[in-house]
């Protein structure tokens, strides 16, 4: 399992958490506000799942 954080404008939020979720099957995503209030960090949590080599 890993995490993967992406600091992003807020207008830009969901689509992110979208593509992640299409790419990689993450869980429901972390939002936080960054220092500055101006942007917010996504955090996601992702289980790490070997490529299988037939289906490539």
């Amino acid at each position: 399992m890993f995490e993967i954080r992406v600091i992003c404008e807020p207008a830009d939020a969901d689509r992110v958490s979208q593509t992640l979720a299409a790419a990689f099957g993450t869980g429901p995503g972390r939002q936080y506000p960054t220092r500055d209030q101006q942007r917010v960090r996504l955090y996601f949590t992702v289980d790490h799942q070997p490529t299988n080599p037939e289906s490539e």
